[in-house]
């Protein structure tokens, strides 16, 4: 393997909130270790991992050219996100014109918000809820509507059409918030969910605002499909939001982009997020998105996925063979894992803050589900060298979950 996934990287003082967040930011962040023990950063979505090399000669052939002035995306820019689309997810008749720039997924989201729906409007999402939506969302002034993910006789979760339907109608929604992959349940939605889902948001006339961050995290045995690729309507109907910063571990360099077919979806969504001027790329993350989409880049995640597939196996299979009570499905995609701990909490007559704190205290620094919108849960990041993870689930048998 020519990329390096198993060197441990001392990231204290490198503008890492993952490490250096921890017992700086009560109420959000884990707190810190008791003496004698390292942090093992498994909370915020934040890879671990020395990004793919291909980008940072592409940063560093651009830093050698002394001047940073304004500048337009350049051609290739828009060449690697066609180039990209077509190769990992089959995406066909995709044009530079279709797409635009984001300084980030949720503020795109946002954006989408503002331009078709107004503050106090109710907008559906799945729950559990990735945290970011709820800060956003919520914090802009809108309702947010859930409609539960169910898990079926298999453990996996599903989608409850009938109560998005209902939820839709009851609350007059007409802006839907859909996740692919979901955060935090991991899952990888089959062609017949997502169709489904559309004809539900079509029925009841929704635009869809589609979070698609994660579409390049898909593990072992597992197939993104595009929400806009399902129908012609999809197309027409989805405002699909995409980023190279989870892929490649390039949150800190700011930098997503919108994927908009429709007319006049693509000009009500640039009108809200242009008004501002605030919605400027980066000169350098330009050139990252470049270096991530190139050859090298695909091949640097394509050893990335392996590894991630593997850390899953493993941390699920000991997890379910190991802690009676905690219960988790494997995910199909994103590098988290989301323990249910209900049984768990009421065997023992424990709160979920009590666990977390058995957690936190080893340097297990997981992260409180309840921020996801479960009421006895935990999120748990697994984009670290396998030794961590081992080292990780070691603690959490020795010091949390021991008898």
């Amino acid at each position: 393997m020519p990329y390096d996934f198993t060197s441990i990287i001392d990231r204290r003082g490198k503008d890492a909130i993952a490490v250096d967040g921890v017992g700086a930011m009560p109420g959000f962040a884990p707190e810190k270790p008791k003496p004698g023990f390292d942090e093992i950063p498994m909370w915020i979505a934040d890879m671990n991992f020395p990004t793919a090399p291909a980008i940072t000669r592409q940063i560093m052939e651009r830093t050698s050219h002394p001047l940073f002035g304004y500048f337009d995306p350049s051609d290739e820019y828009f060449d690697a996100i066609i180039d990209w689309q077509a190769r990992r997810n089959g995406v066909t008749g995709l044009e530079a014109r279709h797409i635009g720039y984001e300084n980030g997924v949720l503020g795109g989201v946002v954006s989408a918000m503002k331009a078709f729906a107004t503050p106090g409007d109710a907008v559906l999402l799945h729950s559990p809820t990735y945290v970011g939506f709820t800060m956003s969302i919520g914090g802009n002034g809108y309702r947010i509507v859930h409609s539960p993910l169910k898990r079926d006789e298999a453990g996996v979760w599903r989608m409850d059409f009938d109560d998005m339907d209902r939820k839709i109608k009851e609350n007059n929604i007409h802006v839907a918030v859909f996740c692919s992959p979901h955060n935090p349940c991991g899952r990888v939605w089959e062609r017949w969910e997502i169709e489904r889902a559309m004809e539900v948001y079509a029925a009841n006339d929704c635009v869809v605002v589609s979070d698609e961050i994660w579409s390049d995290i898909i593990l072992r045995g597992n197939h993104h499909i595009p929400t806009q690729t399902v129908s012609d309507d999809a197309r027409r109907r989805t405002i699909a939001f995409y980023a190279p910063s989870k892929t490649f571990s390039l949150a800190g360099l700011v930098g997503s982009y919108h994927i908009v077919y429709d007319d006049y979806l693509r000009d009500r969504l640039v009108a809200v997020s242009e008004k501002t001027h605030y919605n400027a790329m980066n000169v350098l993350s330009m050139h990252a998105l470049v270096g991530a989409y190139s050859p090298e880049g695909r091949q640097w995640l394509d050893e990335l996925l392996d590894v991630l597939s593997d850390n899953v196996a493993y941390a699920t299979d000991y997890i379910n063979a190991h802690f009676d009570g905690i219960t988790v499905a494997r995910p199909q995609g994103t590098y988290m894992l989301f323990l249910d701990c209900t049984s768990w909490c009421e065997k023992h007559g424990l709160g979920i803050a009590d666990l977390e704190k058995r957690g936190w205290d080893v340097g297990v620094g997981w992260q409180d589900g309840r921020q996801f919108q479960h009421p006895c849960a935990i999120r748990m990041n697994l984009a670290l060298p396998k030794s961590r993870v081992e080292e990780a689930m070691r603690r959490l048998s020795e010091y949390v979950f021991a008898e």
